[in-house]
């Protein structure tokens, strides 16, 4: 990571946290939140389709870097224009806490 140039994070990103919602009458429904909106460079890693719910799905993968933050948690995603990306793993590649490393699942219908 130490050749890596800041100025290739040119995409604008929303990081997002589920949250449960209660509904009034003892029950929550789930909605996400706004963590933060951040610099990424993301590039997409694999494509491939699979069948999902008796339906082929394309499923992409991208490896999406930002600065470091602390607050990166499992369960959250990335919001890119209309697109949804959740978070699969992350890491600090170079344990600097510079930058991270997000591996992020894309799936379309």
């Amino acid at each position: 990571m130490n050749g890596f140039d800041p100025g290739q994070l040119s995409s604008r990103v929303t990081l997002e946290r589920q949250i449960r919602v209660p509904d009034g009458v003892g029950g929550a429904t789930t909605d996400w939140e706004e963590v933060a909106t951040v610099w990424a460079a993301i590039e997409p890693v694999a494509a491939g389709e699979t069948f999902s719910s008796d339906r082929l799905a394309t499923r992409i993968t991208h490896q999406i870097t930002l600065r470091f933050r602390a607050d990166v948690e499992g369960g959250m995603r990335v919001r890119h224009r209309e697109r949804i990306l959740r978070i699969a793993s992350w890491r600090d590649p170079d344990e600097t806490r510079r930058f991270l490393i997000l591996d992020a699942v894309e799936e379309r219908s």
